[in-house]
């Protein structure tokens, strides 16, 4: 009855906002504390405010407490030790670190925070911070005119979040996916504001379900939660790229992925068997598309069981995995929570006798129906549980398998709320609690058991993990695709700023599932969608299982050249691509990223929700809806270069451009510096040349840090390798490149490297390292190429 018009019934009306809300109240007394705190003692409650860093600050509100100042499992960060001041005036109180200070009001009590020139950061609204009658919390916060709000992870319609309210409970939506869903299966309670080119970032760390109100005012929006403390961090920025590092440095940054889960991944809900798993790769190698991983969805198991496999469909599984391994192709099994209740099963039996299920309070399991039938829950908030789930996996690494996909994780039930009694009690390492409390971590909890155990079982090799569901942290353990999205093109449409928004809340590995998850794909949407799918960090086609099929060949020859071309592009920008990951493990700056990230004063770029950046120098625009075959392209500041054409486009305006069903638009900005590979079947081929294109900005130099290592193991945290700086600076006519070797503990793979200069004529003269280059190849379009030897770039 819910979709129907009973639902607006006036006897349903739903109260919409709570104004239940008792303020804190005066400041009675404070005093410093150790471990960087200052305790506020308010007529209605508690207040802590604790420095992490010079530019990060915990604040903390308890109604009945002094409050507890034990985090969540996404804080991995201790404060560190720094130097502040108290003063004491007649109306406030302020507290100066070396970079912020908050200025604390007596009565009522309210914060704001400055910098150190007096420039306001964030202030609260004058509703303030208080609590209703029974226990909700809640944050109201001053908003500015100019205040423009990124972040809040995986939520759907546009670029900027002003003016939405949004919901952080990981559910399980398999329909529909659309701007009015906004809790989806990740609860990233984190977002920044930019304002005139400055930044700040919050994150409201309460596992329990939030609510962000950027929506029913017009100068203050709100945090709130149902359960727990009112707890976030100020991060002071004051560029938006400082706020990722330092949201990133208390929540953890990405480990660097092995190498192939940066590939092409095919995957179907389901292929069933071996033979139709060989099948599908001997089609793959025939048409000379690339390919990295398979996936096995749900039906590869013993009746859903997970940690088995179907004898009957998959009678040697081990050798099949080998098989596709000498390949270079991975298999990545789907893994979810949920274990059947089935006494002669191994896993149910020792998760009883063990006492590792989630449980009511009074002793007995918590059972849900999902895939298996009636199941029991891990009890993942139990270092005991996540080691022994995490053991588990040997079933699989033994196999030969280093990627897993662990999906259904929110917990996700077969019933009227989607998921698992919030009455359920967690064990929490001896600090148990609801799962009305913990409900959002539970996925994060599963990840860290996953991750950790197949880290532990690869003999040093890095593990891959795909997850649904997760929380702040969720970047520390696996990569994340937005769920049950349908072939249609506005979910094509809606995935730009879904992803783009993720690597703003700190995950900078994602995508959708290119062609859409489910209803049919068709041979014009599966192209633009692949198109676009060759820049997302994740890349992955996967389909459900009562639709057409839409692997790259499914709807003929015309769109199967052109499916091709783009999967082979992708491998072609792996270099750099993986260049951009290993800083993106390093700073929190993502790989994929909206274009106010690079360009935060150019108001063409707050809600640019339809084309983005791959690093710094790099627009990709792609086609989103049918028989289209030109788009309007904004460029910012500076002059870009079309990837395909050549053609010089001046930045600062909006352009037309034209996109047959062969092209996606890609500009490129004058001066950067790109790494380019080969086509390959796999990122198991070895790289045999590694080719540098400069696209040289007269007057003006720029410089651009190459990273490589073996893309398998953790051997690069020790130092094992390959780190060079190209520097190039065009005066006169002439090119001079200059190359510098930062770090070689690490041999590539490739002995060539090919320099391509863009955007030069036949007068100019290149200079490699101070040798004036003289047999120099036109390659036509005012390119030239010159050769030179890994031992050249020795500088």
């Amino acid at each position: 009855m819910q979709d129907t018009s009973f639902a607006i019934l006036p006897e349903n009306e739903k109260k919409v906002m709570n104004t239940d809300y008792k303020n804190i109240g005066a400041l009675v007394s404070y005093k410093s504390k150790e471990n960087n705190s200052v305790e506020l003692q308010c007529e209605n409650g508690y207040v802590s405010i604790q420095f992490y860093r010079d530019d990060i600050v915990r604040l903390i509100m308890n109604p009945k407490r002094i409050p507890n100042q034990k985090t969540s499992i996404a804080v991995i960060k201790e404060p560190e030790e720094i130097i502040y001041t108290i003063n004491e005036g007649k109306d406030e109180i302020t507290i100066t670190s070396q970079k912020i200070k908050l200025v604390i009001s007596k009565a009522p009590v309210f914060i704001s925070i400055h910098d150190l020139e007096g420039q306001l950061i964030v202030s609260d609204a004058k509703e303030g911070m208080g609590y209703s009658s029974n226990q909700e919390v809640i944050c109201y916060k001053k908003m500015d005119q100019d205040d423009h709000f990124y972040g809040f992870g995986e939520k759907t319609s546009f670029l900027d979040k002003r003016g939405e309210k949004m919901t952080m409970w990981n559910s399980d939506v398999y329909a529909p996916h659309n701007p009015e869903i906004d809790a989806l299966y990740q609860s990233i309670p984190y977002f920044m504001s930019i304002r005139n080119g400055s930044a700040y970032g919050i994150f409201f760390d309460n596992t329990s379900k939030t609510v962000f109100d950027m929506k029913s005012s017009a100068d203050m929006y709100s945090f709130s939660a149902e359960a727990g403390q009112l707890d976030y961090y100020v991060f002071a920025g004051p560029s938006p790229k400082d706020v990722l590092e330092q949201y990133t440095d208390i929540t953890g940054r990405m480990p660097l992925p092995p190498k192939w889960s940066l590939g092409y991944h095919q995957s179907r809900y389901s292929y069933k068997s071996e033979q139709e798993v060989r099948e599908l790769v001997a089609a793959f190698k025939e048409k000379d598309i690339p390919l990295d991983a398979v996936y096995l969805d749900i039906h590869y198991m013993d009746g859903y069981r997970v940690f088995t496999f179907d004898e009957d469909r998959f009678p040697n599984p081990k050798q099949l995995i080998q098989e596709l391994k000498d390949a270079g192709i991975q298999v990545v099994p789907i893994v979810d929570p949920g274990v059947k209740e089935d006494p002669e099963y191994y896993i149910y039996q020792e998760g009883v006798r063990n006492d590792y299920f989630c449980k009511y309070i009074e002793g007995n399991i918590y059972f849900g129906p999902v895939w298996p039938g009636n199941s029991a829950f891990p009890d993942f908030t139990s270092s005991e549980v996540r080691k022994w789930w995490g053991d588990k996996y040997e079933f699989y690494t033994e196999m030969g398998i280093e990627g897993i996909w662990n999906d259904m994780n929110e917990p996700a039930v077969f019933n009227e709320t989607k998921t698992m009694d919030v009455r359920v009690i967690h064990e929490n390492d001896g600090d148990p609690k609801t799962h009305r409390e913990l409900h959002n971590v539970y996925g994060l909890l599963m990840e860290e058991s996953t991750y950790e155990g197949m880290k532990r079982q690869l003999d040093g090799n890095r593990p891959f993990l795909l997850t649904r569901a997760g929380y702040a942290g969720v970047q520390r353990y696996a990569s994340v695709w937005t769920g049950d999205n349908r072939s249609f093109w506005e979910h094509l449409q809606m995935a730009i700023p879904m992803c783009m928004n993720l690597g703003m809340s700190g995950v900078p590995f994602c995508g959708p599932d290119v062609g859409g998850f489910a209803h049919d794909s068709n041979g014009q949407l599966l192209t633009r969608w692949t198109q676009f799918g060759t820049f997302t960090p994740y890349f992955r086609n996967h389909s459900e299982q009562s639709t057409i099929s839409q692997e790259p060949w499914s709807f003929g020859e015309e769109y199967e050249k052109v499916i091709r071309k783009y999967i082979q592009v992708r491998y072609v920008w792996l270099p750099y691509l993986y260049t951009l990951f290993k800083y993106a493990s390093v700073t929190g700056v993502p790989v994929m990223r909206p274009l106010v990230l690079e360009y935060p004063t150019d108001k063409n770029t707050f809600n640019l929700s339809d084309q983005f950046m791959i690093g710094s120098d790099m627009i990709v625009a792609p086609i989103l809806t049918p028989d289209t075959y030109h788009r309007v392209v904004y460029l910012p500041e500076g002059s870009w270069v079309n990837y395909w054409t050549e053609e010089k486009l001046e930045g600062g305006k909006h352009h037309l451009v034209e996109a047959d069903l062969s092209t996606l638009p890609i500009f490129v900005k004058e001066g950067a510096i790109l790494t380019h590979g080969t086509v390959k079947s796999s990122t198991e081929t070895k790289e045999s040349e590694l080719n540098v294109h400069i696209y040289p900005a007269d007057g003006q130099s720029y410089s651009f840090t190459y990273y490589e290592d073996d893309g398998k193991s953790f051997k690069y945290e020790e130092g094992s390798y390959f780190e060079c700086t190209f520097e190039t600076e065009f005066k006169n006519n002439r090119v001079e490149i200059t190359t510098s070797v930062v770090q070689d503990k690490y041999d590539p793979d490739w002995e060539k490297v090919y320099f391509i200069v863009h955007g030069i004529s036949d007068e100019a003269v290149i200079s490699l390292n101070g040798k004036e280059q003289g047999t120099v190849e036109s390659l036509g379009s005012n390119r030239y190429k010159i050769l030179a030897g890994k031992q050249d770039l020795m500088f």
